[in-house]
């Protein structure tokens, strides 16, 4: 690692997600095993590297966490990470920021773009250089070969294929 090195603080981060279900509310989850490094002090000069464990994921209810690491979704036998990989990093204001990348899931890559707000830098009571973020975006779960889905008889399907993403992540300066 570099000087510049920043590593997620694992215990003071997460990753949700929220997808239609039913066409009329959102189910949210979360994955609970993931790691990020960002390389180097400018942010905008920065690579930004996510891995998660695909079959952290957890949504509350057993049954659907199961299915979810099926076939039918992530496959994670198959496809036991997910990963993203910063290709440019944009300032937009102040404290905003565009982060685009490519991410790979189910063996698929895609690029995608999220926003981040940089909520500032604090030194931890330990001396510990951290810094901030929240993140939000949304993909299409169709893109990554996230396919399965059912027709509902009153019309419409019973997951939406829109899947919103929202982080918020501490990292350490190494």
């Amino acid at each position: 690692m570099s000087q510049n090195t920043w590593v997620l603080d694992p215990a003071h981060s997460e990753i949700n997600f929220k997808v239609k279900h039913l066409m009329i509310s959102n189910v949210k989850g979360e994955f609970t095993t993931f790691n990020a490094t960002i390389d180097g002090e400018d942010f905008t000069q920065s690579t930004i590297t996510v891995t998660i464990d695909a079959g952290s994921i957890s949504t509350n209810n057993k049954d659907r966490d199961t299915h979810l690491k099926s076939a039918d979704f992530f496959e994670v036998e198959a496809f036991p990470e997910i990963s993203f990989v910063s290709t440019a990093v944009k300032k937009l204001a102040e404290d905003a920021y565009q982060i685009k990348g490519n991410l790979t899931m189910k063996g698929i890559t895609k690029e995608v773009s999220l926003e981040a707000e940089f909520g500032g830098f604090m030194k931890d009571p330990y001396g510990n250089e951290k810094a901030g973020f929240s993140i939000n975006g949304s993909l299409n779960r169709k893109d990554f070969g996230l396919n399965w889905n059912a027709a509902l008889e009153a019309g419409g399907v019973m997951v939406g294929n829109e899947v919103k993403i929202n982080a918020e992540v501490q990292f350490v300066k190494q």
